[in-house]
């Protein structure tokens, strides 16, 4: 805890006063983001910090592999469902973007089984990315495994965010954007998903 004091109190000194008068001006005026992002917990991967974001401009949805689950409006708990129908509804975001990366966790835990300790709620949650699993096991490749599955999760999320009709009906008309992207830790790059399924560099 006291490294994360440190931190804050590097931020008083520092970050507060640089950004105060946007802080500020959200408290005033509200928040008006362009942009929902998908992504996982991972520490390594940040997505403001990737895409450079200030105070305001980005909403983030973080969970285990960067999973969105099917439409499901019953009574169990939906957190990234809610947080979907807060930007999506009543912010009205223009983007929404399922940001995977390299050395996923929550995706070697799809391949090869959640370790012992953590079956309560990775384990099902990733089963929900089965069909993901299934393509990269057919990969000729064992070491592509990892990979190939991390893109098809960003596409099975994708998939799923279709299944909410309030994404989908903006969608159709252009009025919402869906995008898919994956992030290297140890390059730093970061791939567009584009219309062929195929990865590539944003130009």
């Amino acid at each position: 805890m006291e490294q994360l004091l440190e931190g804050y109190r590097r931020f008083r000194a520092k970050g507060w006063p640089e950004h105060s008068g946007v802080f500020r001006s959200l408290a005033d005026t509200g928040q008006r983001p362009k942009a929902l992002v998908i992504s996982c917990v991972d520490s390594r991967v940040d997505p403001a910090m990737i895409f450079d974001t200030a105070p305001g401009e980005m909403l983030t949805v973080r969970n285990v592999a960067n999973l969105v689950p099917p439409y499901a409006p019953d009574v169990a708990y939906h957190g990234t469902s809610a947080a979907l129908e807060f930007g999506v509804r009543v912010l009205q975001v223009r983007h929404v973007v399922v940001l995977g990366h390299e050395l996923c966790g929550g995706v070697n835990a799809l391949l090869e089984g959640a370790p012992d300790n953590a079956r309560d709620f990775v384990g099902p949650w990733m089963s929900m990315a089965a069909s993901a699993r299934a393509r990269a096991l057919s990969c000729s490749h064992p070491e592509d495994r990892q990979q190939c599955a991390e893109h098809d999760v960003i596409k099975v999320s994708l998939t799923n965010l279709m299944t909410f009709p309030w994404i989908a009906a903006p969608a159709a008309t252009g009025k919402l954007h869906l995008h898919g992207a994956w992030f290297s830790i140890r390059t730093g790059e970061l791939l567009i998903l584009q219309p062929d399924g195929s990865f590539a560099a944003p130009q």
